[in-house]
């Protein structure tokens, strides 16, 4: 009698267990990419998306939406400069433009990492809400700015009300960036960091995302969920092939163990669109994002997805 009630057993077994996962709580993965400048890496990212069904939040740096010609538009707290040059041309600007609409179309989110990608650690608030207007301005003018035609009729309604985050270029935050955050229409700031995945908390009116610190190679010493930090740590900063793949098994298995680590909290991953040492760090996070972001109890989403994901759901 035992065999033949087994499968019953088996079908209430599984059918129980479908029920209890269907219950909890989805474990979230936020990835991120700053400065979003290369084309192809545009292309590449969205292209994970489609496969995966992710969704990303692009940093988006305003000079790159400046030519040679035009960069003169912008005028920040450290004068008419950039840290990280501006766009190589007005084809460059309208490629890059069109990447950023039809993302956004796609699903994703833009948000700020401000305009000339400088050490603001600094500024006081009066600097930082200058460096806030100046990229909402060159956003919302980008188009006319460089002479560049077929502006998307919503594009300017896009640039003035969907720009929910920001994130410091070096994650490099003081009390000035406190003060103008407060005073600005940001929902979130991703500026910070914590030692483990942990759940972003509201403080005066704008949500806190700090980036983990994550185990990481044969000691498991702690190290950023960011691309950079990987490759200062695996090469010194200096460009390698990464020919044995070591570099990009090591990026994995950190991104992997962090998942299966973060408990309730999102784990967040974020990337810049260089390949550092032979595109380890990228070749890492598709196959992370293949094997996480498909999963039925995973959401991959956008910084903003998560904060309305969340706030729909009961305490």
């Amino acid at each position: 009698m035992a065999s033949l009630r087994s499968p019953v057993v088996l079908l209430l077994a599984s059918l129980t267990a479908s029920a209890t996962a269907a219950e909890r709580p989805p474990r979230y993965v936020l990835i991120s990419f700053d400065g979003a400048r290369d084309i192809a890496q545009w292309e590449r990212s969205r292209s994970l998306a489609r496969r995966t069904g992710a969704h990303f939040t692009y940093f988006l740096s305003c000079v790159n939406l400046l030519t040679p010609e035009t960069k003169s538009a912008y005028r920040g707290p450290e004068g008419a400069k950039s840290n990280v040059g501006f766009a190589a041309s007005r084809d460059d600007v309208a490629a890059r433009l069109r990447q950023i609409w039809t993302a956004r179309l796609e699903g994703h989110e833009m948000a700020s990492h401000g305009c000339g990608h400088f050490d603001g650690g600094q500024w006081n608030a009066a600097e930082w809400k200058e460096e806030f207007g100046e990229f909402s301005r060159i956003l919302a003018d980008a188009w006319t700015l460089n002479g560049i035609p077929h502006e998307p009729a919503g594009w300017r309604a896009f640039a003035g009300n969907d720009i929910a985050g920001f994130r410091a270029p070096y994650l490099a935050i003081g009390p000035g960036l406190d003060k103008a955050l407060r005073a600005t229409a940001f929902a979130y700031d991703a500026s910070t960091v914590s030692r483990d995945p942990e759940t972003p908390a509201e403080r005066g009116g704008v949500t806190r995302f700090a980036l983990p610190m994550i185990a990481e190679g044969p000691d498991g010493r702690r190290i950023l969920a960011m691309d950079y930090n990987l490759f200062v740590r695996h090469s010194g900063g200096f460009e390698r092939a990464d020919s044995d793949g070591a570099f990009e098994e090591r990026a994995y298995r950190a991104f992997v163990d962090a998942f299966e680590a973060q408990g309730g909290a999102p784990l967040q991953i974020g990337l810049h669109f260089t390949l550092m040492n032979g595109g380890a760090y990228w070749r890492a996070l598709e196959r992370f994002a293949d094997d996480v972001c498909r999963k039925p109890d995973v959401r991959c989403v956008s910084y903003a997805d998560y904060l309305r994901e969340t706030a729909k759901r009961p305490s």
